[in-house]
């Protein structure tokens, strides 16, 4: 992990869970005093490990927990006493957010470091993937598009249509998809 960002209402806590982030290999982390300043540090700047020690001074924190890995798709940790951890994990594990419970136990914040991360690398595993297969569908779409305008207009078959894209694509050194634009361009137009 880069970059961290720990939230903390207390200086004790924050210098606690800063000397825990040091300890575990990661560079110094950004911190902040209460929920309004995380939510504008987090819009104005990426993290990879965002630690929130709730309380908050002006919330409790795990809507901000939420709100985090939400939107910003780092691995969040959130802290909080024991006797309500359960009760808190089960209004934010949808979210993706690993609670820990006071005290700290270093080694077990060290194994929760860990799994956050493991995490947080496979949802962006999983995220580029997603995104390669959205493009995929789209090309295979404009692809259809133009084969149907093929068959309208130039009284091709369906095989016949998809033989000219590829062609034109292999003669061209284009992409099929960029033939299927200048197709649907030329046809739609």
């Amino acid at each position: 992990m880069e970059s961290v960002f720990i939230v903390s209402s207390t200086d004790k806590a924050r210098q606690v869970l800063m000397e825990l982030v040091r300890l575990s290999g990661m560079q110094a982390p950004a911190t902040a005093a209460c929920g309004s300043d995380a939510r504008r540090m987090l819009l104005e700047n990426s993290y990879d490990l965002v630690i929130i020690n709730a309380p908050l001074s002006d919330e409790f924190g795990h809507e901000l927990a939420i709100m985090a890995a939400e939107q910003s798709g780092c691995g969040v940790l959130l802290v909080v006493k024991a006797e309500i951890e359960d009760e808190i994990s089960q209004k934010v594990e949808d979210a993706g957010v690993f609670v820990v419970g006071k005290p700290i136990n270093r080694q077990f914040f060290f194994q929760s470091v860990k799994l956050v991360n493991a995490a947080r690398r496979r949802m962006q595993g999983l995220q580029k993937e997603n995104t390669g297969l959205k493009s995929k569908i789209e090309e295979i779409r404009m692809v259809d598009r133009a084969k149907c305008l093929l068959i309208q207009y130039q009284n091709l078959t369906e095989p016949q249509a998809h033989r000219f894209i590829e062609k034109q694509a292999m003669d061209r050194r284009l992409t099929r998809l960029d033939v299927a634009r200048q197709i649907l361009t030329t046809y739609e137009e």
